[in-house]
């Protein structure tokens, strides 16, 4: 048993070998790559992932997972996980062809190139093809790995096992019933929230030193997290010393990199607080995107949009931004960085209306999974759901269909993880209250008590625990999303007087 874990874990690290060369090409073809280096990058790409694909399938692999897992008993918790972890990841890849896998990540990387492009030039039907065959093989491939299941279902659980479109359909009639009267509410209470402080030119430079200070008060160890600039924010890790976010600098508006930090900087506590013992492995990750997501909402939202955290950081905006934000106190803010409205853009929408962006992007994908929407329909169904959900007429499609880079990447599913993760964060908060004094930690600016109790009841479990396991571990009951839309009644009846 010990030359069988022995070679097991040999094994291991050269996965996640290239698993590792293959995260540092796209985080390098993210923030520095030159726009002509994608032909080159696409063929490197395609040697890679042919051989990531003949490690992950390999037959002395699987006679490896079959003595372990036969022996369970004999072995320790993290191999005996490991085991089960590759064992899923080998039984789905299996299943798909090798040429198909390594032709999708060469398509992918395609399609992420056009999308940039498309983006800044507001140029769809440049990226729509790229689009549809991206959809074609998350088609197939869901079909291959989950033959038994709706399409969209085996996507779902990709990113948390066990989500269906019957459960999401729920949960998600159940948030609009609950938050839809709240903002028509706010939008007969009249009351406006001046945050035009916010739209002068803040220069890029002083909002870098920023983000510096960000970090270092979530408690975010520089020397093993780097911090690059991208079209589209995104927290990417090889190992818990090796982790990079990234963020989008905008002269006339300070809190959208402001809370784009916060929240890759959430992600990033999660990866740089897993277990020791899952360095390089597998398990030393999330256990699922939505708990997270739950992560980085927890960080963005509960804390940095609290008015403790905003009168903390009041000093140092001050002394970045004297003139910008001169007469600006505190609760100005505070209520500027909550301001609730509908908006085009999801990464700027308020925490109340968020999940309405969510329902946007998950209708369409199920019906574009299903054959029921083409993409050359896409741009035109996205427009309708927003004047449908938010009331707002869509301008173009940089702010419209573009505006994501999820499905560039054939990241289709993932949308859902955001809103069950925000649920997840209100309910981990409810438990942490308990046991912590949290507004009085955040205002002084003491991250590193809260970061503590995550570590103890999630992040130091990386995958070796299920999301069921490490909410009950964290909050002593199953998840309840209830607590999800009463924190945001909560808050915004108080903001808004209603």
């Amino acid at each position: 048993m010990e030359e069988t874990i022995r070679r097991f874990k040999e094994h291991l690290a050269k996965q996640h070998a290239y698993e590792h060369a293959l995260g540092v090409l796209y985080y390098d073809a993210e923030t520095v790559m030159p726009r002509a280096g994608g032909e080159g990058l696409s063929r490197t790409i395609g040697v890679l992932s042919e051989e990531s694909y003949r490690l992950s399938t390999a037959p002395e692999l699987k006679e490896l997972l079959q003595t372990l897992l036969e022996n369970k008993a004999a072995i320790d918790w993290v191999t005996q996980r490991e085991a089960e972890e590759l064992s899923e990841n080998m039984e789905r890849m299996e299943k798909i062809p090798m040429e198909e896998f390594v032709a999708y990540q060469m398509a992918q990387n395609e399609a992420s190139r056009i999308w940039h492009e498309a983006k800044v030039n507001n140029d769809y039907a440049a990226f729509e093809p790229h689009l549809a065959k991206l959809i074609e093989y998350q088609r197939r491939f869901a079909g291959y790995m989950r033959p038994e299941l709706p399409a969209y279902d085996a996507l779902l659980d990709q990113y948390e096992k066990g989500l269906t479109m019957e459960t999401l359909d729920a949960y998600f009639a159940d948030v609009r019933a609950k938050l839809v009267p709240v903002i028509h509410a706010i939008k007969e209470r009249g009351r406006k929230i001046d945050d035009s402080f916010m739209q002068k030119q803040f220069p890029v430079w002083k909002q870098r030193k920023l983000s510096d200070f960000i970090m270092q008060v979530m408690t975010i160890d520089r020397a093993c997290c780097a911090i690059g600039e991208v079209e589209h924010p995104f927290t990417t890790g090889f190992n818990k010393r090796d982790i990079r976010i990234t963020t989008h600098y905008h002269e006339d508006n300070l809190l959208s990199s402001f809370y784009s930090v916060v929240h890759e900087g959430g992600h990033a506590l999660y990866e740089l607080n897993t277990g020791d013992d899952l360095f390089c492995s597998p398990l030393g990750t999330g256990a699922s995107m939505g708990i997270h997501e739950s992560q980085s909402r927890f960080f963005e939202n509960i804390i940095g949009r609290s008015e403790a955290f905003l009168r903390f950081m009041h000093p140092k905006l001050m002394e970045l931004f004297p003139e910008e934000l001169a007469g600006v106190t505190p609760h100005m803010l505070y209520l500027a960085a909550n301001k609730s409205q509908p908006s085009l853009v999801r990464t700027e929408a308020d925490e109340l209306t968020y999940s309405m962006h969510i329902m946007v992007r998950y209708a369409l994908e199920k019906q574009l999974i299903a054959g029921t929407l083409s993409t050359k329909e896409l741009p035109a169904a996205w427009n309708a759901l927003y004047r449908e959900y938010l009331g707002v007429d869509v301008p173009d499609d940089t702010r419209g269909v573009l505006q994501d880079s999820h499905w560039s990447g054939g990241m289709f599913g993932y949308f859902p993880s955001y809103s069950i993760g925000s649920a997840y964060a209100s309910q981990i908060y409810a438990a942490m209250e308990k046991e912590l004094a949290v507004p009085t930690l955040v205002e002084k600016g003491e991250l590193a008590p809260i970061v503590a109790w995550l570590t103890e009841r999630i992040y130091r479990f990386g995958c070796l625990k299920k999301p069921a396991e490490l909410i009950e571990n964290a909050c002593g009951a199953p998840f309840d999303p209830a607590y999800y839309t009463e924190y945001l009644t909560k808050k915004y009846s108080e903001i808004y007087g209603l």
